[in-house]
């Protein structure tokens, strides 16, 4: 009964806001995704076990078989919420019927006295449509044949051309600010940006390849990936809100085409994360990986907020940084490193890495040796010889344990995201104090 007041109500907003704000008919479009998430996924459930579509829960007792790759409900369920969305949020250019001049642009408000269709924005939009279906694709082709790394890296690039070929006809804006220390240390007195011409698009294709895996990396207890997901949807929506609140018009534009991004995707994230919280009924699989992934990059390059969305990514960077030991088999890296489970006590330990089979080099050792001296690895020995046979994998996961001690799942689930929101929180508000220190203003105040 509560699911049809609730849908009754989404539909009622829909129709009374859509010559009143897209942000709220988004909000009631959200309502529908979480609704439709939570209906579709009890439903769908056995039909992708049927097909082969399961996994083990390796830290549960008996090791229960759930469905994988759930998460494609939820980034299907995305599409077409994004999809009916569309003649609401161009509803007031719709309904002046001036949808045939095509030799203008506007900026896309919801002023009813604007007359000219925004092409450009149209464009943006189903550009970033058309880049997250293409890797909702490639995230249901790993689940089914589970790709190799080197053979699906990549892939994510490919899929945000439609994306970057868009910013270069609208924007092609390719330059970066010098900090006031940095202008004073090289002595450049003309100019107070560096234009990176084609290295800046280069640097936005690694964040679309960086997003998606930096998320499928930092995974492996219930409820992680969609956690974090939803804690840096909210983050990037506390920054629209700044932006929408205090930012002059020009930003205003981008942060609304971003919150009306973010706001449905929080809606499916957390009808997922309700059957993927411990204990798991469901697990996401590298679909929703891919696609949550994405959606940060899409948000993070047309709403030319990158830089400040991958600050919110500082704990994914971190993980991906303490990984790379293992990444490039400089230590040896098995192929799952989620923490153990331990069924006696029901808590989670750091798991490890066997470094007596294949033995790194000495001065990968030395290197080991240090970081357990401050803490930042645990190692094992061999009581006669006092040789390094073991050590912890190098995960933001292990690493807690390391810290913290045994933990059960949720608990250390919750640290994480702890850790993720103190983190992007702190983050947010350096960029708005420090940017006008930095770079003598700050674009939340001026665009100067």
């Amino acid at each position: 009964m509560h699911r049809k007041l609730l849908l009754l109500c989404a539909i009622s907003l829909i129709y009374f806001t859509r010559n009143i704000s897209p942000i709220l008919a988004s909000i009631a479009f959200s309502i529908i995704g979480y609704l439709a998430t939570d209906y579709l996924i009890p439903k769908v459930s056995n039909s992708y076990v049927k097909i082969g579509l399961h996994g083990k829960d390796m830290s549960k007792p008996g090791r229960p078989l759930l469905p994988e790759c759930i998460g494609s409900v939820s980034a299907v369920v995305y599409v077409f919420i994004m999809l009916f969305y569309i003649p609401f949020i161009f509803y007031t250019y719709l309904s002046s019927n001036n949808g045939n001049n095509h030799g203008e642009t506007a900026i896309l408000e919801t002023n009813p006295q604007v007359a000219i269709f925004p092409h450009n924005k149209l464009a943006e939009y189903l550009s970033s449509l058309l880049c997250l279906q293409t890797t909702i694709l490639l995230g249901v082709a790993d689940d089914l044949f589970d790709l190799r790394w080197r053979h699906k890296f990549f892939l994510p690039a490919v899929a945000a051309i439609p994306l970057l070929m868009v910013y270069y006809v609208d924007f092609n804006v390719t330059y970066v600010l010098i900090p006031k220390f940095v202008m004073n240390w090289l002595n450049l007195r003309d100019s107070s940006v560096i234009n990176l011409g084609f290295f800046y698009y280069v640097y936005m294709a690694s964040m679309a390849i960086f997003c998606p895996n930096s998320i499928n990396i930092l995974a492996g207890v219930n409820g992680l990936e969609v956690g974090q997901s939803i804690v840096l949807a909210l983050l990037a929506l506390i920054n629209d809100v700044l932006y929408l609140g205090m930012g002059i018009e020009a930003t205003k534009s981008r942060h609304r085409f971003s919150a009306a991004l973010i706001i449905p995707f929080l809606g499916v994230s957390l009808a997922l994360y309700k059957w993927n919280r411990w204990p798991a009924k469901v697990f996401v699989g590298d679909t929703y990986c891919y696609f949550a992934g994405m959606v940060f990059a899409v948000v993070g390059i047309l709403g030319h907020f990158s830089k400040t969305m991958l600050l919110l990514f500082i704990p994914q960077i971190l993980n991906f940084i303490y990984s790379v030991p293992q990444l490039f088999h400089l230590v040896p890296c098995p192929r799952h490193r989620l923490p153990k489970f331990n069924e006696n006590d029901g808590l989670m330990y750091p798991s490890m890495a066997d470094l007596k089979t294949t033995k790194p080099k000495p001065i990968v050792l030395r290197v080991l040796k240090l970081l357990h001296t401050f803490k930042l690895i645990h190692l094992e020995y061999e009581e006669k010889t006092k040789e390094i046979i073991a050590c912890s994998n190098m995960t933001l996961l292990n690493l807690i344990l390391v810290w913290s001690g045994p933990l059960r799942e949720d608990k250390l689930c919750e640290r994480i995201l702890l850790i993720q929101f103190s983190i992007g929180i702190l983050s947010i508000l350096l960029r708005h104090s420090l940017g006008s220190i930095m770079f003598g203003h700050d674009n939340l105040w001026d665009i100067h």
